[in-house]
């Protein structure tokens, strides 16, 4: 990669950052289609987000991706939020026009299509989500439009309701899973808890109540001990390897506007891993 004085640079603010895919993904991309771009990590404190937004004005880059910690709290300090991004209360996309930062968020966008891609419909399915936290909120925003049930289940039952309550003012036919004892009544299972990313953590289900009928999707894009057992009892399982990919094309559109060369970026993806 050729780096000159026009060249322009995007980045990912995070903390932390280094074990990121991204900068593989996107600098494959600007490779293949010939943009003077390149894409960096920035690993930024909690307590520097403040500033790092300002350099992003200041410094005049063309746009970032924000990861763990910063998605909620870099809301306030942009200058437009997108509709969905608002509603979902959280940003990973900023684009930077003439020092006008707009926030968007392309994760669950990016989830809906990696079900589009391995060809898993949601329609008139009940759907279970696992966990109330960000990533909840930004998928559960576009499966309870496209899906007849959607369920919630969190340790915390109090957060779980909150999203419930926000997510019901879309579908009506959003509810609070009380227990995750009979997995018959569901059809789809999403995991969007941490739990698979480090060794040794407990199964978010109960496996043995999983049967060939059920699909089986974890938001960690590794193939986690979750997915490998439900692959055995029959399920269709989905990682999260291809919502990180389709986020990362709806971001790079948005910044680019530019057919993103997508088989490109997940070859750099793959290859990475």
């Amino acid at each position: 990669m050729k780096i000159s004085g026009k060249t322009k640079v995007l980045g990912l603010l995070g903390w932390p950052v280094e074990h990121s895919l991204s900068p593989a993904m996107h600098n494959a991309a600007f490779k293949h289609l010939g943009l003077d771009c390149c894409y960096l990590t920035f690993p930024v404190k909690p307590e520097l987000l403040k500033d790092a937004v300002k350099a992003v004005r200041a410094l005049n880059l063309a746009g970032v991706n924000v990861t763990m910690p910063h998605k909620e709290n870099v809301i306030p300090l942009l200058d437009k939020i997108d509709a969905d991004a608002s509603f979902i209360g959280a940003v990973n996309t900023i684009v930077n026009t003439n020092g006008r930062l707009t926030g968007y968020n392309t994760d669950g966008k990016g989830f809906m299509q990696s079900l589009s891609e391995s060809r898993i419909s949601v329609k008139n399915k009940n759907v279970l989500i696992l966990g109330a936290g960000g990533a909840s909120r930004a998928i559960g925003y576009y499966l309870c439009q496209s899906t007849s049930k959607l369920f919630l289940y969190d340790i915390d039952r109090k957060k779980a309701g909150k999203l419930i309550g926000a997510l019901k003012k879309i579908n009506n036919n959003v509810f609070s899973a009380e227990n995750i004892n009979n997995m018959d009544k569901y059809d789809v299972i999403i995991n969007a808890t941490p739990l698979g990313l480090k060794k040794g953590d407990p199964l978010p289900v109960d496996i043995n109540l999983l049967k060939p009928q059920h699909v089986v999707c974890d938001l960690i894009y590794k193939n986690t001990t979750l997915l490998q057992k439900a692959s055995k009892k029959g399920c269709k399982t989905l990682n999260g390897l291809g919502m990180l990919l389709w986020q990362g094309v709806f971001a790079f559109e948005l910044w680019t506007g530019k057919k993103p060369p997508v088989e490109v970026m997940r070859k750099a993806l793959t290859k990475n891993l």
